[in-house]
This record gives C-alpha cells, sequence and structure tokens, in this order.
C-alpha cells in the first residue's frame, strides 16, 4: 500500500472508535506521557491542538500550563509548506485556519526551534522504528529537518504497525508512546 491508501484505511479504523474509546484511550496514552522522563525533563513543548481522529492533546496542553511549562503551537504557511511555532497561554490565543486545523495568532511570540526541548509529532500511522504518515503536507519533516530537540509521537494501539512506506526526507521520531508502553527509538 502506498501513503495515501493507509491514511484511508486508518481512517476507517479510527471512525470505528467511540468517543468513549477515545477518552478512554487518550487517557491513558496522556497518563503515559505524564509519567515519562520526556515529558518530566521539558520545558518548552511543542504540540498540535488535536482535532479527531488524534489522541487529546488539549488536557496536555492544560497539564503544561499548570505545570508552568511553555506550550508552543505550529502555525502552517501553506504557500511553502512550512510551519511556525507560537506560544500560547491560553485556548483564546488559537483560531481556525485552513483545513479547519487551530492555529495561534499570529500576533504571538514566534518561537525558534532550539527553543523547543520535546516535539509532539502527530500523524496518522506510526512504525516500530520511528516513521510515521502524517496527513499529507510534509510540514512536520521539512520542519524536524532543522530540529534538534527531543520528538515523540502519541499513539492508539491501532495506528501502531510493523512498517510504513518511507521517502528519503522522512524523519523517525525518537520516541512513540502508546496506551500503557513507550517506544525508545533512539
Amino acid at each position: 500500500m502506498n501513503k495515501k491508501e493507509y491514511r484511508k484505511k486508518i481512517h476507517l479504523v479510527l471512525n470505528e472508535l467511540s468517543e468513549r474509546q477515545m477518552i478512554e484511550k487518550s487517557s491513558n496514552i496522556q497518563h503515559m506521557l505524564f509519567t515519562s522522563e520526556q515529558w518530566k525533563q521539558s520545558t518548552v513543548v511543542g504540540v498540535t491542538v488535536s482535532r479527531f481522529p488524534e489522541v487529546d492533546t488539549h488536557k496536555i496542553i492544560e497539564r503544561a500550563w499548570d505545570e508552568g511549562k511553555k506550550v508552543v503551537v505550529p502555525r502552517c504557511i501553506p504557500q511553502n509548506h512550512h510551519m511556525e511555532f507560537y506560544e500560547i497561554h491560553s485556548f483564546n490565543d488559537v483560531e481556525e485556519s485552513f483545513f479547519g486545523l487551530l492555529e495561534p495568532l499570529e500576533s504571538l511570540a514566534k518561537i525558534s526551534p532550539n527553543d523547543i526541548d520535546l516535539m509532539i509529532v502527530p500523524g496518522l500511522l506510526y512504525s516500530k522504528n520511528g516513521y510515521r504518515i502524517g496527513f499529507g503536507g510534509g510540514y512536520y519533516d521539512r520542519y524536524l529537518a532543522h530540529y534538534s530537540g527531543v520528538t515523540l509521537s502519541l499513539c492508539f494501539d491501532e495506528q501502531l504497525v510493523e512498517n510504513v512506506p518511507t521517502d528519503t526526507f522522512d524523519i523517525a521520531v525518537h520516541h512513540i508512546i502508546g496506551e500503557g508502553w513507550l517506544l525508545e527509538i533512539i
């Protein structure tokens, strides 16, 4: 299968999960994240504001604020498929943008990649060697090419497979956290 076919297949699988299952699975993953060394050692967390069918990040963002961590959220630049991260202090600091994503207001402080020590990288499907199939824009692979901090993805059990198709520009994440497990890739 190619990436497009994998995306379609995983959407079908995730659409079969009930809202209650998604909440429970997200809660298990959040617990694993909050007890991980990667989370404990971080001070600036890069994360998207989730939407279905992703692991819920709203509670992750709130927990980061409660712990005094900075939360930085990406804003996509569609013209060149790049992203820039901005610090948000509340959910009032985001607005709906293209594709219905919640992105930070451009008036907020832009954060350099060197200042982000933990990047939570979204995706649809993950391989056991850290590669992922994202949503198709290549934004994260472009950003990660210039990022040197810790990368981590959050994954429902249904999203983990042995291998995914990769391209030369794809960048593996360092860790994958699931529903009661942590894969250390690097």
